[in-house]
């Protein structure tokens, strides 16, 4: 596991679309039983290089129930995300996650990662390269049917502060799918 996330870590594979340049951001360890799969650092987690030290992190954090400690414990967690690297900004919002990243790394930390019981879905990019034929229509039908993706996945919405009118709009999420999450969280770690 070492050597594969110290190779992540030199990527360059897509090197000439990054304006920042490269900073590819991993955690993982053998031992992670829960594995969080977002879409692509953010300018904040570009310079920090640590993964989900933004608001949207202090969001999921909450809606895991989880201390800092336990969030960046990698034995717990594992933080893969779709694009390893800030992909740059785009009309509305950072750009896409490079799609370069996860067919180039996601499986070969699968293989590393024996002790996997629980799979976080955040956001549709990651939802439709995982849940593939099974995703619905739109990422509120997906998190709706949350269900039907246990044990193995858990799609959520993305916890940006940006997300707040979903929230709103969405009020059974709070209620019907974070009480799933933490319970199942809490069992896990």
């Amino acid at each position: 596991m070492k050597n594969l996330l110290n190779d992540i870590k030199q990527c360059t594979i897509c090197e000439k679309h990054l304006v920042l340049g490269p900073r590819p951001v991993v955690s993982a360890h053998p031992d992670s039983k829960i594995v969080i799969i977002g879409q692509a650092p953010g300018t904040k987690v570009h310079t920090s290089g640590i993964p989900w030290d933004d608001a949207s992190g202090k969001q999921l954090r909450k809606w895991l129930n989880v201390s800092v400690e336990d969030f960046y414990d990698d034995t717990k967690f594992a933080i893969i995300p779709m694009g390893f690297c800030y992909p740059g900004k785009g009309k509305t919002g950072d750009l896409p996650p490079r799609s370069e990243c996860a067919p180039q790394w996601h499986k070969p930390l699968f293989d590393e990662l024996k002790n996997v019981e629980l799979v976080i879905l955040i956001g549709m990019y990651a939802q439709k390269y995982y849940l593939e034929k099974t995703t619905k229509k739109t990422l509120t039908a997906t998190v709706v049917n949350f269900q039907e993706y246990l044990p193995k996945y858990l799609p959520l919405p993305h916890p940006s502060p940006r997300n707040r009118f979903w929230l709103t709009k969405n009020p059974w999420f709070e209620v019907e799918v974070l009480p799933v999450l933490r319970d199942r969280v809490k069992e896990l770690i």
